[in-house]
């Protein structure tokens, strides 16, 4: 309890601190991380903001999900996050997209960045904040635990707008793929070795609205993730000691774009889907050294004209619905249910 009561004390005053002072200054540098802005950042924040989240699964982006996703930031202060790259997001955010007041970035190099009081006024004063790819293992590394962390979760508690794509969306689910062997598994060696040390877990980092019992992947069906993405609901379902594991995959150029009540809608520039895989039961066979043995696991599409409902993973006019079989590593889809 005192531990608890600790960190909201630091959240609430990271909340009141960016209330009262500046959320710019162009000598906003540290050796740990790196800061940019656009915009009016003299601007008043957003009278009004709505609980939502843009799940995008990486390569192009979709200018309607974003326009959607601002509309529910009112239209105000964008705080980009990210551990690599400079300010070409912010740019073609506020110049290319357009609807944002302004738009600031901050590209961290370490951990101490994440305690950094300046980076915690920045990230406090947001009205919507947005998670850019990369290396989903640095964000784990530098963010988890400090009050990076806590500001985060507290940003959406007040009910404003987050998004992540490909690195930022594979860690807001309550189960991540950390990627932190430093490489990025294949669904085949996943598959054969489910045990193995390439299928990094993490969990306890973030907690986003109805992703508690969610694991997410991105790139979803160009890289061909099924498989994987199966593995990691097996593996977070024996971690967790729980069968209401879901996994959550999103195609490239393509959003799911989440209400505040759970409805979620997918957009897209290429009929991409949301993948949704849902087993409700344990693997057959999940042991070290083994291949996976997972038998009868629904896969459901969500498609443009389809309507998750988060709230209990249900889907209207599912786009497709099939049914995967593993043995002995070796994945097979069916029509059906």
């Amino acid at each position: 309890m005192h531990k608890a009561f600790r960190r909201f004390g630091r959240t609430l005053g990271l909340l009141l601190t960016a209330a009262l002072l500046p959320v710019h200054a162009q000598s906003l540098q540290d050796p740990g991380f790196r800061y940019y802005e656009v915009g009016d950042l003299d601007a008043a924040p957003a009278p009004h903001t709505e609980p939502a989240m843009m799940l995008m699964g990486g390569g192009e982006w979709v200018p309607a999900a974003f326009q959607w996703w601002l509309q529910r930031a009112g239209h105000g202060r964008v705080v980009i996050l990210r551990a690599s790259g400079a300010d070409d997001l912010q740019d073609r955010l506020y110049r290319d997209i357009g609807g944002a007041a302004s738009v600031q970035t901050l590209v961290f190099d370490s951990r101490r960045a994440a305690e950094d009081p300046a980076v915690l006024r920045v990230v406090a004063a947001a009205d919507a904040i947005f998670i850019a790819g990369g290396d989903q293992s640095r964000y784990i590394r530098f963010w988890k635990g400090t009050a990076l962390n806590d500001a985060l979760n507290a940003h959406v508690r007040a009910g404003r707008p987050i998004a992540g794509t490909s690195a930022g969306l594979a860690i807001l689910g309550g189960y991540s793929y950390g990627a932190l062997d430093g490489g990025s598994v294949t669904s085949e060696r996943a598959l054969r070795d489910p045990m193995g040390s390439a299928v990094t877990l993490d969990n306890d980092f973030l907690a986003m609205p109805y992703l508690a019992n969610v694991i997410t992947d991105t790139h979803f069906g160009k890289r061909d993730r099924l498989g994987r993405l199966i593995v990691f609901v097996a593996r977070a379902a024996q971690q967790a000691g729980r069968v209401d594991m879901v996994g959550i995959g999103v195609d490239e150029d393509t959003a799911l774009c989440v209400e505040a009540d759970g409805r979620g809608r997918v957009l897209s520039n290429d009929e991409g889907y949301a993948w949704l895989v849902m087993p409700r039961h344990t693997a057959e066979r999940l042991r070290d050294g083994e291949p996976l043995d997972f038998h009868a696991i629904p896969v459901t599409g969500v498609g443009s004209g389809s309507l998750l409902h988060l709230d209990g993973f249900r889907v209207e006019d599912a786009a497709f619905r099939m049914t995967a079989d593993i043995r002995e590593g070796g994945l097979e889809l069916a029509p059906g249910p």
